[in-house]
């Protein structure tokens, strides 16, 4: 992808390549689930499929190639959604897209005790400091992480951040989908 850096990992391309796509098609999205793949083996084994999607004959061998899943059930917590996911042998990682409602470390004295999933996220909806976030965090059988974090107000290519621990709940709730 054109603002992928070439030097980086390939968990970290494939991240911030799922993060340009989704931003493509702007905010307000669906959280989105992909399959990770290795991408020499899916050319190997599956030539049609590469093609379509658009991976020729790169030199690159040890890339990852996102491959984007049906849509995530939207009336589940994710967490319950994700308890259901079960990967074959092929795919090497996971990823998911999502987006929430963020608060900064200085707004977390004031957050009211006692309130429920529902009034809590009502709360933080309306307080003046919260901001929009897109979290993208993938995982690999090997226990490898990487994250993508992206702020509505800063929604540049420019602005992501990066790092493999920025999301460790979701990480490990991805992790988990890898166990027998």
């Amino acid at each position: 992808m054109s603002n992928t850096p070439m030097a980086a990992s390939p968990l970290t391309r494939a991240v911030l390549e799922i993060d340009e796509y989704v931003s493509g098609l702007g905010w307000d999205q669906p959280a989105r689930l992909f399959a990770l793949v290795d991408t020499a083996r899916l050319r190997a084994e599956q030539p049609s499929l590469a093609a379509r999607l658009g991976l020729g004959d790169e030199p690159e061998t040890t890339g990852l190639t996102p491959i984007e899943q049906d849509e995530v059930e939207t009336g589940k917590p994710l967490d319950e959604f994700l308890a259901t996911i079960a990967w074959p042998g092929t795919v090497a990682g996971c990823a998911l897209s999502v987006e929430r409602l963020m608060l900064p470390p200085s707004a977390e004295a004031q957050v009211p005790q006692h309130l429920d999933e529902a009034a809590l996220a009502k709360w933080v909806a309306g307080h003046p400091e919260r901001q929009e976030v897109r979290m993208t965090v993938a995982v690999l059988r090997d226990g490898a992480r990487e994250s993508a974090l992206r702020l509505r107000a800063k929604d540049s290519p420019t602005e992501v951040l990066t790092g493999s621990d920025l999301v460790p709940g979701l990480a490990e709730a991805l992790a988990a989908t890898f166990e027998e």
